[in-house]
């Protein structure tokens, strides 16, 4: 599988700063064709590392409530308090910490934030609330420096350039090494097999 180079970098990079940049734009600041932008974010579109091209919106115009920072400490499992309050539309991100507390940006209306909780969530599994008015908030993702670094889909190691990579039934998997692939590859057919019997 092959990792990421400069090239590849310098074109995330201007899609995140703007995904609806014209690929001859960034073909020029690359200094690529505009067809060599497009297979490449092709290729990495295949492996899974852009996902998508989202619309950022600019929340300061709409009226839709306070815009709030909840900080939440659960027991014991944040994943189900995340994942309920996640899906209310007045969330825009919702944060993990490793000491189990859940941070939530959302803009809030009328009703108190202990209502909104209760119709996204167990509070019987929030041990505190805590809530602070936001004056602004940006979100700004950013590259880095990290590498590409996929989960192996047959042992969950990291897959790293000498890695392998398939695609099944439209969905592509990484794999760290051939062995891995061969297994998953074959019991993927027989699962497959299966269920056309």
């Amino acid at each position: 599988m092959r990792g990421l180079d400069d090239t590849d970098r310098d074109i995330l990079r201007l899609l995140l700063e703007d995904a609806r940049r014209p690929y001859s734009d960034i073909a020029d600041a690359v200094d690529l064709s505009a067809p060599a932008v497009s297979d490449r974010v092709e290729r990495l579109g295949e492996i899974g590392l852009i996902e998508g091209f989202t619309l950022d919106l600019d929340r300061s115009m709409l009226r839709e409530g306070v815009p709030v920072l909840i900080e939440l400490r659960t027991r014991p499992d944040t994943g189900a308090v995340a994942d309920g309050i996640d899906e209310a539309e007045a969330v825009e991100h919702v944060f993990r910490t490793a000491e189990g507390t859940v941070l939530v940006i959302a803009h809030v209306d009328q009703r108190n934030v202990r209502e909104f909780l209760a119709e996204h969530a167990d509070l019987a599994t929030i041990e505190e609330i805590d809530v602070r008015l936001l004056a602004d908030s940006e979100w700004t993702p950013q590259l880095g420096t990290g590498e590409l670094a996929p989960e192996c889909a047959e042992c969950g190691n990291t897959v790293t350039t000498e890695g392998e990579t398939a695609t099944l039934d439209g969905d592509v998997y990484h794999f760290c090494c051939q062995s891995c692939q061969s297994k998953f590859v074959d019991r993927y057919e027989e699962l497959a097999a299966g269920v056309e019997d």
